[in-house]
């Protein structure tokens, strides 16, 4: 489906650079802003490059005439790793501020943020006063005097530096009022799009909309970012509908969201999973400024230039991923491409992502070929990625393979990395290589979740390795690290293999906790189902609530399933029936259950009792419950019992299956109903399902009957061109034949049967005995004879009779096969010895004619 991506590299100026339309500019010092946070000039003196960040830190600079621009602080598709970052340090020999990625770099040197934070290194990427101020504001909590040595002196920008650095909204609102009081400070819109975000991150919603109606009472127009920033954190919160009305109040001032806003829509409607409505909306946005450029079409929503960047690009190819949209995500990849644009490793890794997971690996190959290509260096997330599809795709060795690339590359794994590959081996059953992956695990102090864990005691219970099964859960139990879901699986774990003890003591473990829940309970009553333990699983079911535990849907459902499996559907109903008191009985699903236990058992009258409860509570019977009742009465004979059921059936709107289907005709086959045999039979070739072989059989009987010879001919032959054609197939055709006298026809049937291995059976050996005794094909017949017995299938009154038939005929008076008769009925083994020695000595034959005998 995937083209095959042609990338050329020369029409990149700077690699991994991104192409993008600068930002538009409001007035002689504002810089509108493609992000939705507040905007921030970083102080630099002349002899420094300069570079302005715009609300999310993002700008673009120039470095040898080429643009780059920055979009660190929008949501990635894919999350941005920081070991790329790091081992990008050396093309970073400038002054990097960025605030939502880990590293900054200052000098040459990697400075990591939360580690700044801890060693009193905060703002150290700030030029001029700002270091000091944020340490008297970690130092003293009264603002004034952490604050006093500048008071009145702050400009604008180092307002809004010292907003941003806060790591507490209350701090951070505490200075912003105190802003406020002060009547030589300004706030202008960019402060209160800071607070926007440290609020909204916070979720104290009712701060944010004070805010927004006080800026409306100072006159503070919103710009392009505000609504950005309201849209991005509201959507972040989970409150969708909000995050819309943001949007619909940003429409109704007539502003025209810019780039970046935009695809913070489009993640809002992404991640709320309605792909096509962020599709629409993007379309709508980008049709306004569409322009054709170099021959091909190319969107710009802010009007300024012709190129989208590559975050919008990675937002599109994410959300057609998504939503399944692989061409349109390919597209757009070209077209990233076309534009000259250099793919991110968060392009490459979306793409990786997408192809891998509708089995394109050979795409997934031909892109890691191109981030070579363009020296586009694969982060840890994109190796992760890799490692989780060829397990997927159960390519475990090139799995481990780019495990061991990764740590080739100097990227340390992470717990993704090694949790992926660990439970691929676990499930596995690779139990070596599991270790060694423990053991390194080990030694870097990398904790294995509950998850793997289960995995894991699953691995060592099916090698047969209880011991060390049982240490994995027991160390984790005695860690107090499981939580109910892990203790259920754990206890699932050994049920399933019929280790009932085992699940049992863990069961005890989890009530020593105190963290029984319905998941145990329900776990274990299937654990005494599979160990066959049924009283068990009813005394757990009926003790839950002096636990303080109420079964749920899931509880009941097992337990008569469970009954019913095992021939006990007097016990299932009286869950049944508790199950309905409790209305927990939503569909026919444990109707059914019993109703099949009954009918299997014979106990019609038990089952049709319970068909017409379910029709008293207002249960809907679907048409397997129809098809269990149908076919029951089939298998009686009983016409009139099953067509009520089919009538009932189609009363109810449901249509016939292949199964019902299939009963039908065995029902109207054993009365000799041929004419309703014939129409259900054509009505289920028309419905389009599979005619199995059993009802073609059924067919060829009742045409073999009733001579209808070319009928029973046209169902043959399609058998014998679909393979289907079975052994009984082949009998009815030969007595079809026979009953007609055609014995060349059967003749042809019967060495067929022969050659083609169907000669197995009873009923055959009779039916082809009976065709040569007929046929006056006598040494075929002693043959045949000599070839049942040596095949250990015990002879009946029908394959005598044949035989006696062949002695008659060669001359051996009827007195004598009736004396072979009653020797055999005396005596069955010397019976039998006197039947073939009488055989061999009248039609002719010893041991040589039978070796070279021919059955032409």
């Amino acid at each position: 489906m995937f083209a095959k991506f042609q990338l050329d590299t020369s029409c990149f100026n700077i690699l991994c650079s991104t192409k993008v339309s600068p930002p538009s500019i409001t007035g002689a010092s504002l810089s509108v802003s493609v992000s939705p946070i507040e905007k921030l000039e970083a102080v630099t003196n002349n002899n420094q490059q300069r570079l302005l960040e715009t609300p999310n830190g993002e700008g673009n600079w120039k470095f040898d005439g080429v643009r780059k621009q920055r979009h660190d602080n929008q949501p990635d598709p894919l999350e941005k790793s920081p070991d790329r970052e790091r081992r990008e340090k050396t093309r970073e020999s400038f002054k990097v501020v960025n605030k939502r990625g880990k590293l900054g770099v200052v000098n040459g040197k990697i400075l990591d943020e939360r580690m700044q934070a801890k060693c009193s290194t905060k703002g150290v990427s700030y030029g001029g006063c700002i270091p000091a101020i944020l340490a008297a504001l970690d130092k003293s909590k009264d603002l004034g005097d952490a604050l006093k040595p500048w008071a009145e002196k702050l400009s604008n920008k180092e307002r809004s530096i010292i907003l941003k650095e806060q790591s507490s909204w209350e701090r951070a609102l505490e200075i912003f009022e105190w802003f406020q009081r002060k009547q030589c400070y300004e706030l202008n819109v960019i402060h209160y799009n800071i607070m926007f975000r440290i609020l909204g991150k916070a979720h104290k919603w009712g701060y944010v909309e004070r805010l927004w109606n006080e800026m409306s009472f100072r006159g503070i127009e919103p710009i392009n970012s505000s609504y950005g920033t309201l849209i991005d954190v509201y959507s972040k919160g989970g409150m969708k509908q909000q995050a819309l009305c943001w949007l619909g109040k940003m429409n109704k001032q007539g502003m025209e969201p810019d780039e970046v806003t935009m695809g913070i829509i489009v993640q809002l409607y992404k991640k709320s999973g309605e792909f096509q409505k962020a599709e629409e909306v993007f379309k709508k946005w980008s049709l306004n400024g569409s322009l054709t450029h170099n021959g091909s079409e190319t969107f710009s929503g802010a009007g300024v230039d012709s190129h989208l960047s590559s975050y919008t690009y990675n937002t599109l190819i994410d959300t057609y991923g998504k939503a399944g949209q692989l061409r349109e995500a390919s597209e757009t990849f070209e077209m990233m491409l076309r534009e000259g644009i250099v793919p991110t490793t968060v392009t490459f890794n979306t793409m990786i992502h997408i192809c891998g997971n509708n089995g394109q690996l050979e795409e997934v190959a031909s892109l890691m070929m191109k981030m070579e290509e363009v020296h586009c260096l694969p982060d840890t997330r994109t190796y992760n990625i890799l490692i989780s599809l060829h397990a997927k795709h159960n390519d475990i060795k090139m799995a481990a393979g780019y495990f061991a690339k990764m740590k080739e590359a100097c990227l340390e794994p992470d717990l993704v990395s090694y949790r992926t590959l660990l439970y691929a081996y676990s499930i596995r059953k690779m139990v070596s290589e599991t270790e060694d992956l423990i053991q390194e695990m080990g030694e870097r102090h990398l904790e294995i979740d509950e998850y793997t864990q289960s995995a894991l005691t699953r691995m060592y219970i099916e090698a047969g390795m209880l011991e060390k099964s049982w240490f994995w859960f027991r160390r984790f139990h005695l860690a107090g690290n499981l939580s109910s879901e892990g203790y259920s699986a754990n206890i699932d774990a050994f049920g399933e293999r019929g280790h009932v003890f085992e699940a049992e003591k863990i069961f005890a473990c989890c009530q020593e906790r105190k963290r029984l829940t319905v998941l145990e309970f329900n776990v274990m009553i299937k654990a005494y189902g599979i160990g066959k333990s049924y009283d068990k699983a009813c005394w757990l079911f009926d003790s839950m609530q002096s636990h303080g535990v109420l079964p749920d849907k899931c509880s009941f459902s097992s337990l008569i399933q469970i009954l019913a499996s095992a021939d006990l559907p007097h016990v299932a109903k009286c869950y049944l029936n508790k199950m309905q008191e409790a209305g927990l009985v939503s569909d026919c699903i444990p109707y059914c259950a019993v109703i099949s236990s009954f009918v299997k058992l014979g106990e019609l009258e038990m089952a049709e009792g319970l068909y017409h409860e379910m029709i008293q509570y207002k249960v809907e019977p679907d048409v397997v419950v129809y098809g269990v009742l149908i076919n029951a009465f089939a298998d009686l004979g009983s016409v009139k019992e099953a067509t009520n059921y089919v009538n009932a059936m189609r009363s109810a709107g449901l249509p016939g299956n292949a199964v019902i289907y299939n009963s039908l005709i065995k029902l109207y086959t054993k009365v000799g109903y041929l004419k309703e045999a014939q129409e259900v039979y054509e009505l289920l070739q028309l419905s389009g399902f599979h005619t199995d072989v059993y009802s073609s059989n059924c067919m060829i009987d009742l045409y073999s009957e009733r001579s209808m010879v070319s009928e029973a001919e046209v169902i043959f032959e399609k058998l014998k061109q679909k393979g289907e054609a079975n052994e009984f197939t082949y009998a009815m055709m030969l007595c079809m034949y026979k009953r007609n006298g055609r014995f060349e026809e059967a003749t042809h049937i019967a060495r067929q049967m022969r050659e083609l291995g169907l000669l197995t059976e009873l009923l055959s050996y009779n039916n082809v005995l009976g065709l040569y005794a007929m046929d006056g094909r006598f040494r075929e017949a002693v043959r045949t004879f000599k070839e049942m017995v040596s095949a250990c299938i015990q002879p009946d009154d029908s394959t005598f009779k044949s035989l006696g038939v062949v002695l008659m005929k060669c001359g051996v008076p009827k007195q004598a096969v009736n004396r072979l008769q009653v020797t055999r009925k005396q005596d069955a083994q010397n019976g039998l010895q006197a039947w073939m020695a009488t055989l061999s000595s009248v039609v002719g034959m010893d041991e040589d004619d039978d070796e070279n005998d021919d059955f032409a």
